[in-house]
């Protein structure tokens, strides 16, 4: 019998024991959820390896069914991309300067309840929350994605300026661009073209947190319809994301094609690399 446990069962108020139960079990459940999605990506990066189940199943001790078992069953290790355990989506308010109120736009409600749904997939606990109209945010918290370009908050403002290839910034004539430091490449939205096309621009990537911490996964579009774009990415390809960059930090860029009337995307494909920025600064 754990520590732990033995402290719980010691409570003698009774809501104390029931409040301090509760949370237990919770966070003995993500423990169990993650330990089963380590578990299945040691027994896929084994298999990966040109080791056979059989092989696997000597090595550890286990019944080759078993292992066969483990490999099929339980949360995807790519889930890890989002988060660990339980994660936290915030999407922006807005100002209605002419209503005089704060709004949700749609495009941003489509976009956190897609996250949310594609986390729950993947076995993660999620809870939601919205970045306030003053934009102040606190990043430095376990399991964030905030979808949240530059522009509307200046934690998020700061936390885009870490990124050593791609920056965003203003063009000579207004609009917001994000720009490839590696290539010279200005990438801007169709909205902001002449002419007009629907075609936007979304950011992705894994960025440190102020406290330097842990990392958050920061989305954003140059307009909202960039964002949906990138959601789409990763309800759609998780894995070789996963596979590709892991938990490490990275960004890049993705173009979307979306419909004019319902700004859903209609094709989406990277404008460049998945930078991993632990080899940009090695650079």
């Amino acid at each position: 019998m754990s520590d732990e446990l033995q402290r719980i069962m010691a409570i003698d108020d009774p809501y104390l024991l029931l409040r301090e139960v509760t949370t237990r079990l919770a966070d003995a459940q993500q423990e169990v959820t993650e330990l089963a999605r380590l578990r299945r990506r040691v027994v896929q990066d084994l298999h990966a390896q040109g080791l056979s189940y059989a092989q696997i199943a000597a090595k550890a001790g286990l019944s080759r069914g078993r292992i066969h078992q483990i490999r099929h069953t339980g949360p995807a290790p790519e889930g890890a991309f989002l988060g660990r355990g339980a994660v936290t989506v915030a999407t922006p308010l807005r100002r209605d300067d002419e209503r005089g109120r704060t709004v949700v736009a749609v495009d941003d409600v489509s976009s956190g309840k897609r996250l949310e749904d594609l986390a729950r997939s993947y076995g993660l606990d999620v809870t939601s929350e919205h970045v306030p109209v003053s934009g102040e945010i606190d990043l430095n918290r376990d399991g964030l994605v905030v979808v949240c370009g530059p522009r509307m908050s200046q934690e998020m403002w700061e936390t885009y300026g870490q990124d050593p290839v791609l920056r965003w910034e203003r063009a000579e004539d207004g609009p917001w661009t994000v720009v490839d430091r590696r290539t010279g490449t200005v990438h801007r939205s169709g909205q902001d073209s002449d002419p007009a096309r629907p075609y936007d621009v979304g950011y992705i990537g894994r960025l440190s947190r102020p406290d330097g911490s842990g990392s958050l996964l920061a989305i954003a579009g140059i307009h909202t319809q960039g964002s949906l774009g990138v959601v789409h990415l990763l309800a759609n390809d998780l894995n070789t994301l996963w596979g590709q960059v892991g938990d490490r930090r990275f960004s890049t860029l993705v173009g979307v094609e979306y419909d004019p009337e319902t700004s859903e995307p209609q094709s989406v494909e990277l404008l460049c690399p998945l930078y991993r920025h632990d080899e940009e600064t090695e650079a």
